[in-house]
């Protein structure tokens, strides 16, 4: 009986194969099939195929790096080329154009430096479309009138024609007409304008032109505008009309005398009181007089 348990155990099984002889079996095979495709010559046309794949993979690398090395050989990134000036070898052409672009960007600022700047000559290309007259009267508000407020306004072009002339309604109640002065009377404001839609009326005629008026201040301040003052002609100062009325040159005449003394006529004469459209006529009558010297003198550069 123990016998026979010993030849079960110590005897392997006649069908039975080991690891080994299996792998070596493998081995075999693919030795004979190598031999077998050396002898035909298949083996070494199948790896001269694989030699030239990786010969085509190769060039095929080299050519991109060659695009990426323009400068020198084994650079990874292209030559980079600034567009931009080269400031250590052209240091004034730089700042030339810089200044040049400068003064196109940068307005002068020398005007604004003055505390008052200077009456300019008016452009010779608009010609005479380029002036209109301005003359205002003014009513009294608040205690007593004391306030000046607007209540007609009178504006005439270059040859004296009238381009506008309205009553305009005080924004507060008046308290004193000063007819005798003004001329304005309570009827005349019955169906007066209001102020604001008589200031956009009468700001866009006189924007971008040059006003003409005696003591036009005071006008400006009526209508709550300032406006530029090189483009405004005072005739109260205008020092070639007091030389010619025979007049102290810083003296500040009035527009009657002048109107007698210069151009022989009698203005605010009625009893009525002043007339807008008289005195605006008559300012652009005083100023064509000295017109030519004194848009040359505004011309001339400063002393």
């Amino acid at each position: 009986m123990s016998g026979i348990m010993l030849n079960l155990v110590c005897e392997p099984s006649q069908g039975g194969k080991s690891n080994k002889s299996r792998r070596n079996s493998k081995h075999e095979r693919f030795l004979g099939r190598r031999h077998y495709l050396e002898h035909k010559g298949l083996l070494k046309e199948k790896q001269n195929k694989k030699g030239n794949k990786r010969n085509k993979q190769k060039n095929k690398n080299k050519s991109g790096n060659a695009k990426l090395d323009q400068s020198k050989p084994g650079a990874i990134f292209p030559k980079f080329t600034s567009h931009l000036p080269n400031k250590t070898n052209e240091p004034s052409s730089s700042s030339q154009t810089f200044s040049k672009n400068s003064t196109l960007a940068f307005p002068s600022t020398a005007s604004t430096s003055q505390r008052h700047p200077r009456p300019q000559a008016a452009p010779r290309s608009l010609g005479s479309l380029k002036y209109v007259a301005l003359d205002c009267e003014m009513v009294g508000t608040g205690p007593k009138g004391f306030r000046n407020e607007l209540a007609r306004c009178s504006i005439v072009n270059y040859e004296g024609d009238v381009i506008y002339d309205k009553y305009i309604k005080p924004i507060n109640p008046v308290t004193d007409f000063r007819t005798c002065w003004s001329g304005i009377r309570r009827q005349d404001l019955l169906h007066a304008i209001p102020f604001d839609q008589a200031q956009k009326e009468i700001l866009k005629i006189i924007t971008g032109k040059v006003v003409v008026g005696h003591a036009i201040n005071n006008d400006f301040k009526a209508l709550k505008y300032f406006h530029p003052v090189c483009q405004t002609r005072d005739t109260a100062r205008i020092p070639l009309l007091n030389e010619k009325a025979g007049l102290p040159v810083k003296e500040m005449p009035s527009l009657k005398r002048l109107a007698k003394a210069i151009l022989k006529k009698d203005i605010q004469t009625g009893k009525g009181g002043h007339s807008s459209v008289e005195d605006a006529k008559a300012t652009m009558e005083l100023f064509k007089v000295v017109e030519s010297m004194w848009e040359q003198k505004l011309s001339e550069p400063f002393s």
